[in-house]
Order: C-alpha cells, then sequence, then structure tokens
C-alpha cells in the first residue's frame, strides 16, 4: 500500500500529506471531548500550556525555518524575519483595535470572551498556511527536480509537522471549551484551524517555485501573529487566576511538549 502510494504524482502525494497533518490536529482537538466539566484550575492551566504551545511554535516551527530558508535563498534574513514577524503581529494589532470600536459597553465581558477565541483561531490558522505550504513546497520541488528534494524528505517533513499539529489542536480547542462553548463547537472550530494545511499543501506544490520566496516571510508573519496573541490574551488570562505559579508552570510545560516535538522531528 505505502509503495502504489509513493508511486502517485507529487502534487497528489501533497494532498494526501496535508490531509494527514490535518486530521493530526483534529485528533488534538478531540482532547477537549475527555473533560466533562469546566473547572477553573484546569482550563486556565490549559490556557497557560496553549502559550507555552504557541510561543514553542513561533520559534522552532516558524522563525528558525524562516531563518534557514531566507539564507539558503540568498535573501538578507534578519530583515526577512523582522517584516514578516513585525507585520504579523501587527495585522492581530489592527484587527484588535478596530474590534474594540464596534464593541458596545453593555456586552464587554461576553464580546472580550468571544475576541480571544476569534484571535486564538486566527494565529493558528495563520501559523498553518504556511506549514502546509512547506509540505507542499517539499514535494512539488520533486516535480522540478530541485537539489536535495526527495519524496522520503517530504513525507518526513509531513510525519513532523502533523505530529506537531497534536497540542496545536488542543491548545485551540481547550481554551474555546474554558470560554463556556460546547465540546462539538469547541472540537470542530480547533480541526478548523489545520484544515487551511490541504489547500495551502496543493497550493504550495503547484506554485513551489514562487512559494518558496515568499515562504520565509509567511512563516515569521504567522510567528508575529501568534506572539500577539500568547502576549495579548492568554498569558494574562492564565494569570488571573489565583495559583498564578502554577498557571506559569504550565505555560513552561507547553513550551517544553512542543518544543521537544519540533526539535526531535525537526
Amino acid at each position: 500500500m505505502f509503495e502504489s502510494l509513493l508511486n502517485l504524482h507529487p502534487i497528489l502525494q501533497a494532498g494526501i500529506a496535508t490531509l494527514f497533518t490535518w486530521s493530526i490536529t483534529a485528533i488534538g482537538a478531540a482532547l477537549v471531548f475527555f473533560f466533562k466539566k469546566i473547572n477553573k484550575n484546569i482550563m486556565d492551566g490549559m490556557l497557560g500550556f496553549a502559550g507555552g504551545v504557541m510561543i514553542a511554535a513561533s520559534f522552532f516551527s516558524l522563525i528558525a525555518p524562516a531563518i534557514t530558508m531566507a539564507e539558503n535563498l540568498h535573501l538578507i534574513a534578519w530583515l526577512v524575519v523582522f517584516i514578516g514577524f513585525f507585520l504579523g503581529g501587527l495585522l492581530l494589532f489592527i484587527g484588535d483595535k478596530i474590534y474594540d470600536v464596534f464593541e458596545s459597553h453593555h456586552q464587554t465581558m461576553r464580546k472580550s470572551s468571544f475576541k480571544r477565541c476569534f484571535m486564538l483561531i486566527t494565529s493558528i490558522t495563520l501559523h498553518n498556511i504556511p506549514e502546509g505550504m512547506a509540505v507542499g513546497v517539499a514535494f512539488g520541488s520533486v516535480v522540478y527536480g530541485l537539489d536535495g528534494a526527495t519524496i522520503a524528505a517530504a513525507w518526513t517533513l509531513a510525519l513532523g509537522i502533523g505530529l506537531q499539529n497534536f497540542p496545536e489542536g488542543s491548545a485551540v480547542s481547550m481554551p474555546l471549551r474554558r470560554e463556556g462553548m460546547s465540546r462539538k463547537k469547541a472540537f470542530f472550530l480547533g480541526q478548523l484551524s489545520g484544515i487551511v494545511e490541504p489547500i495551502a499543501g496543493i497550493l504550495g506544490a503547484i506554485l513551489v517555485i514562487k512559494v518558496r520566496i515568499l515562504l520565509p516571510y509567511l512563516l515569521a508573519f504567522a510567528a508575529g501573529a501568534m506572539i500577539y496573541v500568547v502576549v495579548e490574551e492568554l498569558i494574562p488570562e492564565s494569570q488571573t487566576n489565583k495559583k498564578k505559579d502554577v498557571m506559569a508552570l504550565f505555560t513552561l510545560i507547553g513550551f517544553s511538549v512542543m518544543m521537544i516535538l519540533d526539535v526531535a522531528l525537526g
């Protein structure tokens, strides 16, 4: 069966590989079904955990690869990463301000929770787009016969990104559940953040030459968006808990889990 899969056209393999990465996101999001009732300490801990996951993913999955890609493309690495990173954070900053303009005073509490959920979903989704493209580019490079491009390397990359997506799926669904969403809706939105990967993967495989130039910018852009959400929403909210030190420990645990997955599978 695996041999027949390897005999498929690389672009078709890119679609299958990114469907795999999306499915792992869905499995991670499904963890929300294991919590029968909302416990503030647990949910605040998961919020801190999500913050740690996103900080680690921002560097190990996004910024570090962006630097390497920029150098390989003979671009000014620090400038590429700065432009992408700053614009990513600036986008969410502007979106945050625009949202505040339309926020009514008598629904501040409910809308604040909605805004947090929206920003979380947006940042993770932005993060998954360049990751999907990276997988697509790996398979598309085989078609163009680019140096060092092999099907085995492309599938290894897809496997690594897929396993990294597991904690990312829970990093979306758990905070959404904490905000009072039903388990089904939290799961749906959690896995939905990963559905962009197959789309981006196929696009990356087809437009491999053009996307290779843009990919370092996109990776850094996603990192900036994620860091903004962590600093603006996730960690401050988790620190409203009386057990601030324990919540900080969950952030360290989340960072450590994501770091291990990124470094071990990178």
